[in-house]
């Protein structure tokens, strides 16, 4: 068993890097497909779209060390064993941006299958207005964007593959 000393690494522009470590749950390892991409999950991923009336959509820019780093996409990651996609999406977004979940409304969810692994985007209404916070050092930076500039941001290829299916359903 290793050892974390707690001290933080940090990228060449001075981010937070995650040491690895005994304590990370058993879903946080990296799935490689039979052409090589990897993928993040060992039991599939799942992201929280957040969608309030009158703020837009919460986006986090996503920390320079992680995968596709540097780019606007939803607080989200690796699935839990048994944990549904919902749970672990409630759980990543409070994680990662201070969500509070007892403020957020099912809309529908929208799932990205591979067979061997998959995402889930769990698509929720704020029913109040909340701040987000940077809660890890997974995020650079949290933001509510209005629904029509989300394309403008350099975004995630996955999120932005997925955007335009997902904004025609936000209503």
């Amino acid at each position: 068993m290793t050892e974390s000393s707690g001290a933080d690494l940090t990228d060449a522009r001075g981010s937070a890097v995650p040491q690895p470590g005994p304590y990370r749950d058993s879903g946080d390892a990296w799935v490689h497909a039979p052409d090589g991409r990897k993928y993040w999950g060992r039991f599939g991923a799942a992201g929280l779209l957040v969608h309030h009336p009158r703020l837009g959509v919460l986006l986090q820019h996503r920390a320079v060390w992680s995968h596709f780093g540097d780019t606007w996409g939803l607080p989200g990651g690796a699935r839990h064993e048994n944990e549904t996609a919902i749970e672990a999406a409630l759980r990543e977004a409070r994680e990662e941006a201070g969500v509070p979940a007892h403020l957020m409304q099912l809309k529908f969810t929208s799932l990205f299958d591979l067979g061997f692994w998959s995402y889930t985007t769990v698509v929720v209404e704020a029913t109040e207005e909340f701040e987000p916070v940077i809660s890890d050092q997974e995020s650079i930076a949290l933001r509510w964007v209005p629904a029509e500039a989300v394309t403008a941001l350099a975004l995630h290829p996955g999120f932005a593959s997925s955007w335009p299916a997902l904004r025609g359903r936000l209503g």
